[in-house]
């Protein structure tokens, strides 16, 4: 079974970029919100990503449309505690009564973890986010990594 699935995330720096960056690469179907405005500041994000600007700059209306736009929510953190905008995409998923799983740099088979998230949930729009670059220098990368080990496994299925 191949990778198929569409991703949603947003345009924070770390998990969200690397995130999108990672979707180009494999030319996967993505898409999601960000704050207004982001998409003309000094910080925008690469212009290839398939991004819409939610009514407001608040960042909280991004994470509830791309939770509300996915069948489930894939947060990462380098802690074992989600803070920030990460607690905030666990939060309101489990709000909207969505699947939520949280992975981060304690948990031994991260990739295997998601795979079978994947599948308990028959996820086909996965929303992924986490913490930003500036709160856990390193996350983007590894989050990255993580979802390349999870894609050669379910590419690795027969169809």
């Amino acid at each position: 079974m191949a990778f198929k699935l569409v991703i949603i995330s947003g345009a924070q720096t770390g998990v969200e970029r690397s995130t999108l960056e990672w979707t180009l690469k494999y030319e996967l179907p993505h898409g999601g919100w960000c704050p207004k405005g982001l998409l003309a500041s000094a910080e925008a994000p690469d212009s290839r990503f398939k991004l819409k600007e939610t009514e407001s700059d608040d960042v909280l209306e991004a994470i509830s449309s791309n939770v509300r736009d996915a069948e489930a929510t894939l947060v990462f953190t380098l802690a074992a505690k989600a803070t920030g905008t990460a607690q905030k995409a666990v939060s309101t998923a489990k709000k909207q009564k969505k699947p939520v799983l949280h992975v981060h740099r304690g948990i031994l088979g991260v990739s295997e973890k998601i795979v079978a998230f994947l599948d308990k949930h028959y996820v086909r729009r996965l929303h992924i986010t986490g913490s930003t670059e500036a709160d856990e220098a390193g996350l983007g990368i590894w989050a990255a990594s993580e979802l390349e080990k999870a894609k050669a496994i379910l590419d690795r299925r027969p169809d």
